[in-house]
Order: structure tokens, then sequence, then C-alpha cells
């Protein structure tokens, strides 16, 4: 009996159509993906300059003589510049009665007292970003609820988001011009070299973009070249994104130290209560912001390193008792006693710089939270596994938050008194799995808090 074969179509063309579609999808989805995240992370910075803004704003209200009344920071409207000038507006509200700024523009009802609400909006014709806040006062007759609404228009927003969707366009038309050629080549010739090269790719980590080294077919040469081209240029992305994070934390710094010293200088003249209480605030917002840039300054180096990890031999003890010799005098100014505690050497193979900034952030959080003349301690435990933990006789977490404390920008419900990013935990939870350990969180019998980082 004769078989008799059902052909449907051509192989060569088949495989060829798959794989030029396939290639087809996989471009626009990458240009949908990165422009939707260069959009989210484009429309982050914006608010939080629009949140920063806003709330320098805030900070200066009071009840004076009566009625509220807010400063203007110069600071607080500079910091809104961009390449495009975009047009910034204002509107400040007592209640359901204006106060002062653009009567017309559209802000949200109600706004809350202990978050930002944002929100988009049509304003003269053109689309703006609003960030609103209220704030209440106690005065004599009463509280009294102050609203502060910051909006601007998106103009750079748009001119960032054309040039990165163009740039995207053109990776993704390339990406899809090679793949097409790879499709006409694998139709026509064996595909165990692509085998072993797509598992060869897929064997790598996430944050892998080094050159494929391995030896190809001449054949395939120019895709592993554009390939090598193609995370090559990706590397350089993701290494300006953290330049840029880096360069933008390092100028909101410098500045924020100028008008400190502006600010602590006008707080040793002016005799007023109410003024001294609106200068002391801004001091409060500024720092924030500082301690927030920095916090962002080493995100980014913890990130960057942290991919291309030096590995060497790193003495856990010596750098703890150097930090706990640098950081006594800042525990000296609260009364806090701030001590090490080995049971002998503690050797780890890691970045000592990276481990450095992990421990620093966890005794800066622990001093913070400490109460005047308490203990913090830094106990190192090499057996039977290395372990670092720092100990406090603070309020302790809460322990519901617990599991979401280490999360970014995330702060326990009872440190809205406290000058801090919520970045802290973040970096050492980071810093810690980056070196092959986890965190752990948990309160002290006898009162307190514990951050142990396990290696």
């Amino acid at each position: 009996m004769n078989a008799r074969v059902n052909v449907s179509g051509s192989l060569h063309t088949r495989l060829a159509v798959i794989l030029t579609g396939g290639a087809a999808v996989l471009a626009a989805v990458l240009f949908i993906v990165v422009r939707a995240l260069a959009a989210q992370i484009a429309q982050q910075g914006q608010d939080n300059i629009l949140n920063a803004s806003m709330s320098s704003v805030l900070d200066t209200a009071v009840i004076r003589d009566g009625r509220a009344t807010l400063d203007f920071p110069y600071s607080s409207f500079s910091m809104l510049n961009t390449a495009a000038d975009d047009r910034v507006f204002y509107a400040i509200y007592e209640g359901a009665g204006f106060l002062s700024g653009y009567m017309d523009l559209p802000v949200p009802d109600n706004p809350p007292a202990d978050s930002s609400q944002f929100t988009n909006a049509i304003f003269n014709g053109e689309l703006v970003r609003v960030a609103t806040r209220s704030r209440v006062l106690i005065g004599q007759d009463g509280p009294r609820i102050v609203s502060v609404s910051v909006a601007q228009t998106q103009d750079a927003l748009a001119d960032v988001l054309n040039t990165i969707s163009r740039n995207v366009a053109l990776i993704g038309l390339g990406f899809f011009v090679l793949s097409s050629a790879l499709a006409l080549w694998a139709a026509s010739t064996t595909s165990g070299q692509l085998h072993r090269l797509t598992r060869s790719i897929t064997r790598r980590g996430p944050h892998d973009l080094t050159p494929v080294a391995k030896p190809v077919p001449t054949e395939m040469g120019p895709l592993v070249g554009s390939l090598n081209s193609l995370m090559s240029r990706l590397d350089h992305t993701l290494a300006q994104s953290e330049d840029f994070i880096a360069e933008a934390a390092h100028r909101i710094r410098t500045p924020l130290a100028t008008v400190r010293s502006h600010a602590e200088g006008t707080l040793q003249r002016v005799k007023h209560d109410e003024n001294r209480a609106a200068l002391q605030s801004m001091v409060r917002a500024i720092d924030e912001s500082s301690r927030a840039a920095g916090q962002l300054l080493d995100h980014a180096m913890v990130t960057f390193r942290g991919e291309n990890l030096e590995a060497e031999d790193v003495d856990l003890v010596e750098t703890l008792h150097e930090l706990v010799q640098r950081m006594t005098p800042l525990a000296d100014l609260k009364d806090i006693s701030l001590s090490l505690q080995t049971d002998g050497p503690a050797l780890l193979s890691g970045d000592a710089i990276l481990l450095q900034n992990a421990f620093r952030n966890l005794i800066d959080n622990a001093l913070k939270y400490s109460p005047i003349e308490t203990d913090v301690q830094i106990v190192v435990t090499s057996n039977p596994n290395l372990s670092v933990d720092v100990l406090d006789s603070g309020p302790g977490f809460d322990v519901d938050e617990i599991s979401t404390l280490s999360g970014r920008f995330v702060r326990g419900k009872d440190a809205h008194a406290k000058v801090g990013s919520g970045l802290g935990l973040t970096i050492a939870k980071e810093v810690v799995e980056v070196h092959g350990g986890q965190i752990s969180l948990r309160n002290r019998p006898e009162g307190g808090a514990c951050v142990s980082l396990h290696f």
C-alpha cells in the first residue's frame, strides 16, 4: 500500500512566514512595552517633582491673624523648569473658599491629607498634570482645611516620549529585519546550530547582556553580531538610566543644601513662633528631600554594581567597626550607645562598597527610631552561618507591615514624624540578595526591632 503524503504548503515558506510574523509581533511588543515603561518612569518623575513643589508650598501653610496664609518658596516653582518651558499653574483653597492662583484650574474634590492625588485635566485647551494635597490647620476657631494644587503642562514629557518612541521603533525595525533574514536562512539549513545558540541565550540571567562569545557558523555571524550589538545598546541604555538617576539625585541635593543653609540662617534671626515653625517645617522638608535624593543615589549605585558584581574577600567585622566609628558621633547626639559584638572573624566574598552601604542604611534607621539613652547593637555571627543583626530599642515593626516594609518607598505607619524616603530597607534587601542571602525583620521580645542579614 502506497502511503499518500498529505502536503499542505511549503515548509520553507511556512517557517519563513512564522518566523517573520513572530519577529513583527516581538518588535511591536518591544515597542509597546518599552514605550509604556518609559512613559511610566517619565510620568513618575514629573509626579515626584510636582509633589515636591506642591508639598513645599503646603508646608508653609500657617494660620496668622485668624487667616490661613502660605508662602511661596522660590524652589517650589524653579524645580519645575523644563527644556520645553512647560507652563505651571496653581490653585489654593481654604475649605471651599478660593485663596489664590487660577480659580478655573480643575482640582479634585476633597483631596486627601495623608497622600498626594495626581490627575490629568484639560486647562486652557492643554493637557496638564495636577498634583493636589490638603492639610488640616488648627486655629482658635477650630480646624481649617487648606488644599494646594500645582499643575504643569506636559510638553517636555511628550518630547521625551517621542524621542524614545523613534529610537525604540528603529530598534524594533532592525530586530524585525534581522529576524526575517534569519528565517530565510533557517528554512534552508539545519537547525542544530540555531538550537545550540538558543539554549545558550536561554540559560542567561535577566541581567546578563554580555556578548555571545561561543563560535558559530559563518552564516549565523550576522545574526549573532546583531544580537551582540542589540545587547550592547540595551546595556548602554540601562547604564544611561542609572547615570541619569545618580546625576538627578546629585543635582537635587546640591541646591537643597544651599536652601537649607539659608533657611537655618533665617531661622536664627526670626523671633515670632509662627515664622519659626514655618521655617522649621521648611528645613524638615528640605532634609526629607535631601535624604531621598541621597538614597536614590545609593539605590542607583546598588543596582549598577549588583548587576556587575566584582567579588572580593571582605572582612565584615572590620567593615562594621569602621562604620561604628564613623557613626558614633551621630549616635552621641541622641545619647545612644552604638556597639559591635562579634564571635570571631567574618569573611565574605562580595562587594565591599555594597555591603557597607547596606549596613550604613540599617544602622541609620536604627539610630533614627531609637529613643534617647538607649542602645543600638550590631551583632555579627559566623557560626553556624554568617549573619549580621542590627538591634534597637525603638517601637519595633507593626506586625501587619513586616512583609511589605522592604519594598521601594514603603514606610511604616509610625514613620510620618521621621525624615526618610522608604529606601533604606530596600537597599539592604537588594544588596543581601545580590550576595545570595536574604533579609528578615522581627520584633525583639524585650522591645525594639531586629533586622537580620543572612548570608
